[in-house]
């Protein structure tokens, strides 16, 4: 078993839940993934992390979207932890080298997803460029409000994945 998971196997609920939060930044589904210890292994906890993402309430998928900074901003709209801003800024880097033009088309895209779906614009940014978010966000500007949910939180729970593994391979 992952050093990691065994340790925090046996935390109490309150640690274990603090510990996991900066994964997703849903204080619901870090103490319901902390209640279900415990968990065998990596291929377990991403299990159960789907399978409680997807029956979460809306209310605690926009917690962990709001968890998240705008693509190509540095801080969170509401509070984030220093791990899961430290995560953003490591998904976002390859975004980062974008052009000034670039920047601030994204910035204007950033501005009219929000105005549509009063929510930021949430994607798993990891190792793509400003000008391919850019065109995924572009692109979600022609979903309904229900279809762009789904895609958030499916986004969502492909960060959650990578921020979990990542988690795993820290200590």
């Amino acid at each position: 078993m992952n050093k990691v998971l065994a340790r925090w196997n046996t935390l109490d609920p309150i640690t274990a839940a603090r510990e996991i939060l900066p994964c997703c930044g849903s204080q619901v589904w870090a103490e319901a993934i902390a209640a279900a210890r415990p968990i065998a292994d990596e291929a377990a906890l991403i299990q159960a992390s789907a399978t409680i993402w997807h029956t979460l309430p809306e209310s605690a998928w926009q917690q962990a979207f709001d968890s998240h900074p705008r693509i190509g901003q540095q801080n969170a709209q509401l509070q984030a932890t220093e791990q899961s801003l430290r995560w953003s800024s490591q998904e976002q880097s390859t975004a980062q080298t974008a052009s000034d033009s670039t920047k601030q088309a994204l910035a204007e895209a950033n501005r009219r997803y929000e105005e549509k779906f009063h929510r930021i614009f949430i994607v798993c940014a990891n190792g793509r460029s400003s000008a391919e978010i850019l065109s995924i966000l572009e692109s979600h500007m022609n979903n309904d409000p229900a279809t762009e949910l789904r895609e958030a939180a499916e986004q969502q729970r492909q960060i959650t994945d990578l921020r979990l593994h990542r988690w795993l391979e820290s200590q």
